[in-house]
């Protein structure tokens, strides 16, 4: 996927018949999944430590904390965004080294998580919480200040935001050739 707002290979009208030929749809697959895991744990160890800098910097600064307090809090918000990057890329390899049909969550909810580390920055900083809507209270209760992102985008790459569409796509397309081949091996009994 060398453009990202073009579609990779192998989707969209032109693309082949996934019944057609499973086992190249899933070759196809594979290669959109690990294509796009490869961005995504490479873009969340990048991303992560400069994303957790500035979220905490906003909220110091609008909470108008005294200098000494700010510069302490945007001084750990490095280091919490280090260990963030460190949890959540070895929790993405860990998602994506299992096979497409045993995953059980989306890049995009293991990244959402990166907010702890910094959370716990602020709460250190005698930050009070954010009022934040109901629907966020109840998805993310953890998640006193509002800091998870809701695209992999959010956290400064705006070429990252595909990547989780991309993965899906890929995942969708594995699974749909493996039912396929599935299928055809059923019929031909």
């Amino acid at each position: 996927m060398t453009d990202p707002r073009e579609l990779p290979p192998g989707v969209g009208a032109g693309a082949p018949d996934v019944e057609a030929d499973p086992a190249g749809a899933e070759a196809r697959g594979m290669a959109m999944l690990e294509e796009a895991a490869r961005a995504i744990v490479d873009g969340v160890a990048r991303e992560v430590p400069g994303w957790s800098v500035r979220r905490v910097t906003e909220l110091v600064t609008a909470w108008g904390a005294d200098p000494d307090t700010r510069a302490r809090a945007v001084d750990a918000a490095g280091d919490a965004g280090e260990r963030a990057a460190r949890r959540v890329t070895a929790a993405l390899v860990e998602l994506f080294a299992q096979d497409v049909e045993v995953q059980r969550a989306t890049p995009l909810q293991i990244v959402r998580s990166v907010y702890e580390e910094p959370s716990r920055v602020l709460a250190d900083a005698g930050v009070p919480p954010v009022v934040r809507d109901e629907f966020d209270e109840r998805a993310l209760p953890g998640d006193r200040y509002g800091l998870a992102p809701r695209g992999l985008g959010d956290l400064g790459d705006p070429e990252l935001g595909p990547m989780q569409l991309a993965w899906g796509i890929g995942k969708a397309t594995v699974i749909r050739a493996r039912r396929a081949a599935r299928g055809r091996g059923r019929r031909r009994r």
